[in-house]
């Protein structure tokens, strides 16, 4: 590792990063709240609008490491037409969940093309409690589900509907869904693999089977109101043995990802319930042979589509730099103060603290981790074992 990767792996710039991304994270949560029982009561466009730029905000933390502290870069596959739709219109978005931060790297595109701030997720209903993060997701208006089916049929037509009503002129949101329900691993894959056997599906390389229903539901409710499905499918290159997650951005380790993305126009996708569900299943066999290029060559490039190298826009590292300056630098006159008059109980004291802030900030990695994923994918398989 080199002399500035080491310097970034330092307790004290960690902690720095850590009580960055909360003290800006609280902020904008405070900000938001306010603007919900303020703004939204009698302007909802408005209300939208300042959400927008509030997670733009934040999320720039998260994609700022990603790019300018971790030097990771991300390169996209997708032809000249799509490429030209996607920024002028509302999508759902449905990605592979192969990696810890395949979402971040997901982050970095849209940051890059501008649509950050609009950025929305289908996910379980738990995440809504998780501070900071999960917060901002309930105000910018993602989508909630318990994973039982007769709610989530109605929070899924709901949540739709409502993102879709009043929207500002000029704004566009995407709404990430993992179909798979639940991050991708080597026991869950075989799992998964023995229901497809049992019910005729063609088996599938690298990816879970799809939910099929939930899928069916928002086939419906999008159809004549979102433009498109933006199948992405992410490749990470961990190099060095530096694993895909979020400790390795923290570290500034570099990693290289690659998005192929396919259009696929509302218009085309059915919205019978039977006829969906055959379509995602189709859907997510031409998934799995896209990214076996990338796990046999490395990259997507071989697939023949138009390659993107995105231009960073600067926006995020402002940002970052705005909340350093606001944040970190009365933190670092403080302690400065605080190290040199108080007593070593107080100091001892303090230091406690930070060291807790350091094991919050891990509890937070924990939560993208793979391997502490839901048990929602074994669900099917165990019921039909008993």
């Amino acid at each position: 590792m080199s002399v500035l990767g080491q310097i970034k792996s330092l307790l004290p710039v960690q902690l720095m990063i850590v009580y960055i991304f909360f003290g800006s994270g609280l902020i904008v949560n405070l900000l938001q709240f306010l603007s919900y029982l303020i703004v939204r009561p009698f302007n909802l466009k408005l209300y939208r609008k300042i959400n927008y730029l509030l997670a733009y905000s934040f999320w720039s933390n998260l994609t700022f490491l990603g790019q300018y502290w971790s030097g990771t870069d991300v390169h996209i596959y997708i032809d000249k037409e799509s490429f030209d739709k996607i920024t002028h219109e509302h999508f759902i978005c449905i990605m592979n969940h192969k990696y810890d931060i395949d979402w971040l790297i997901g982050w970095i595109v849209c940051q890059r093309l501008g649509i950050l701030g609009g950025s929305k997720i289908i996910g379980k209903s738990s995440l809504r409690f998780v501070p900071l993060i999960g917060w901002c997701w309930v105000f910018t208006e993602s989508i909630f589900i318990d994973r039982k089916w007769e709610s989530d049929k109605q929070k899924l037509k709901e949540g739709l509907d409502k993102n879709l009503a009043l929207y500002p002129d000029g704004y566009f949101f995407n709404v990430l869904m993992f179909c798979e329900g639940t991050r991708f691993t080597k026991f869950k894959h075989e799992e998964s693999m023995k229901i497809a056997r049992a019910k005729g599906l063609p088996e599938l390389k690298h990816h879970l089977l799809p939910r099929t229903k939930g899928f069916s539901i928002i086939a419906r409710g999008a159809q004549d109101r979102v433009g498109a499905i933006y199948d992405l499918n992410v490749g990470i290159v961990e190099r060095n043995g530096a694993r895909a997650d979020v400790n390795t951005i923290r570290k500034g380790i570099q990693l290289k990802g690659e998005i192929f993305i396919r259009r696929i126009p509302m218009s085309q996708v059915p919205t019978d319930e039977q006829e969906s569900a055959k379509f995602i299943h189709k859907f997510y066999q031409e998934k799995d042979e896209i990214y076996d290029v990338f796990a046999k060559n490395g990259t997507f490039e071989s697939l023949g589509v138009q390659k993107y190298e995105l231009a960073k826009n600067y926006y995020d590292l402002y940002i970052a730099l705005f909340w350093s300056t606001l944040l970190g630098v009365p933190a670092l006159y403080w302690l400065y103060l605080f190290a040199t008059n108080a007593s070593l109980l107080m100091n001892s004291v303090l230091a406690i603290i930070l060291l807790s802030m350091n094991f919050l900030a891990e509890m937070f990695v924990g939560i993208s981790k793979i391997d502490k994923g839901s048990k929602y994918g074994l669900k099917e398989a165990e019921t039909k074992k008993e």
